[in-house]
């Protein structure tokens, strides 16, 4: 049953019927911990919370303690004789209702008309982790957790500067989700932290659970295939991007945050590129690049060459095919589709059962499907290994959604190829890049620095060159402040 008290009335200053509007306020909350005690003064107070949101051992011996045997006045608590952190004060329902349901504790006393809100959170959360997605070899083995503080800490501790600079929000009309804007003022161009903050405050929904919620209402393109902004799971990963001059939007309760604006050749580099010589990278990047290819294409050009254009094949290559094809009764269209088809299946199986389990699925199921189709004559020997190195080559993206985008565009381009031979293949490949090229993230060109050209991004797009020679932020996140602060090396004059 609603109350009958508006929430933006302020509070009565009598105590019982204090009690009986939050008791209104929080019906079948038997989680709801109304606490009465009587002062040292002798003034009787009640301290009002959630249970399992709070800090229990901060409400015992931080404030019941020394409001029962060490305050001498009722002015003490307004001033600090209360040892928590951080305290406020509230007057109206609604500021109430609020900071009891974000784990803060709620001191009211009789004749008082004003209360206390106590910063006493304290709900479960697990420990730091490395993250499953985004293992990396030589690089920080910390991941975010499931509160937004912690990992707003985490990439403070990587940007320990003032120019740093935190924006909250609060999103939901019943989740009232705390989403916060990160960014370093002397770097990022202001017109993105604007246009961010006006996507931010026109979402009205009930709540955002998670990242992906949220990032879909402030993308550009929401129809497009490809992702336009990057969730990452890393905290120096993060803390590189709002070096470049981005944008990072921290949500609460999901251990991901949202780097925008964003290009696509940055969802193509990894944290590792950075632990890595320089050579080393540049390799890893290049065979990246190799990868996307391959995944978009490989299965393609193979129906496309046993379907229409055999003659470019050498003769033994051609009769082996030949002969590898001679008991499957299907067109190449419906072989690679039906091995395309199991693969997924294979790993999205492997993806949903127990770490154990779900490998042996993947290595065993891939092993003993791909054997038995070949034996049965449903699928040729050399259609299974251009699954799987298509497979392979699609792991080797180091952004997960951007990996699964590309997996999506192989299906269409083996339609195209079916249907037109090699001509679908580049017609498909035409489209893919001018609709790369014409989309925007905030306001930036999505296929920047490639297309339009900017070649002094280069030094970190095909290849990754040495640090000491990168002495300017990407100018594809148009950064306020170009030069990288002590970018010299060796006495080097950075102008």
């Amino acid at each position: 049953m609603k109350s009958s008290v508006p929430l933006n009335q302020s509070i009565s200053g009598v105590l019982d019927d204090d009690i009986t509007t939050i008791q209104d306020f929080f019906t079948f909350a038997p989680d709801l911990c109304i606490r009465q005690f009587q002062l040292k003064t002798g003034d009787n107070a009640v301290l009002v919370y959630l249970d399992g949101l709070i800090d229990k051992s901060a409400i015992n011996n931080n404030i019941l303690y020394p409001l029962m045997y060490e305050v001498e006045s009722i002015s003490d608590i307004w001033s600090s004789s209360i040892s928590i952190a951080k305290t406020d004060v509230a007057t109206l329902w609604s500021d109430i209702e609020n900071a009891i349901f974000q784990g803060k504790s709620i001191l009211l006393i009789h004749g008082q008309t004003r209360s206390v809100i106590l910063h006493t959170q304290g709900w479960p959360q697990r420990a730091i982790k490395e993250p499953q997605i985004e293992s990396t070899l030589k690089g920080s083995h910390q991941g975010f957790v499931e509160t937004s503080g912690q990992n707003i800490a985490l990439i403070r501790r990587y940007l320990p500067n003032r120019e740093l600079k935190i924006k909250e929000y609060n999103i939901g009309s019943r989740g009232n989700t705390r989403v916060s804007m990160m960014y370093l003022e002397d770097v990022v161009q202001p017109d993105f932290v604007k246009e961010m903050e006006g996507r931010l405050l026109q979402i009205n929904v009930d709540a955002i659970l998670n990242t992906g919620e949220l990032a879909e209402f402030i993308e550009d393109h929401p129809i497009s295939l490809f992702p336009q902004l990057i969730m990452t799971e890393r905290p120096d990963s993060a803390a590189a991007h709002i070096l470049q001059g981005r944008i990072v939007v921290v949500v609460d309760h999901s251990p991901s945050v949202i780097v925008a604006p964003v290009t696509f050749s940055a969802f193509f580099q990894s944290v590792d590129d950075y632990s890595n010589r320089w050579l080393i990278a540049s390799f890893l990047r290049l065979l990246r690049y190799v990868a996307l290819i391959t995944t978009i294409s490989l299965s393609a050009v193979y129906i496309a060459i046993v379907s229409f254009h055999y003659e470019v094949l050498p003769l033994a290559l051609l009769i082996s095919i030949g002969e590898s094809r001679a008991k499957v009764p299907f067109p190449p269209i419906v072989e690679a589709l039906l091995m395309e088809l199991a693969l997924e299946m294979l790993r999205e199986a492997g993806l949903r059962l127990p770490g154990p389990i779900g490998q042996t699925i993947g290595v065993v199921g891939g092993i003993v499907i791909g054997q038995a189709a070949v034996q049965a004559g449903i699928v040729s020997n050399i259609m299974v290994i251009i699954v799987a190195i298509t497979a392979i080559s699609s792991f080797i993206i180091p952004d997960y959604d951007m990996s699964s985008s590309l997996r999506l565009l192989r299906f269409p381009m083996m339609l195209l190829a079916a249907v037109f031979g090699m001509v679908g293949i580049v017609i498909g490949l035409m489209i893919i890049g001018a609709h790369l090229i014409s989309m925007e993230s905030f306001g930036i060109s999505y296929g920047s620095p490639i297309a339009p050209i900017r070649l002094s991004d280069w030094k970190d797009v095909w290849i990754r060159l040495p640090m000491w020679k990168m002495k300017k932020r990407p100018v594809s996140a148009h950064p306020t402040q170009l030069i990288r602060q002590g970018a010299n090396r060796e006495g080097e004059d950075q102008s």
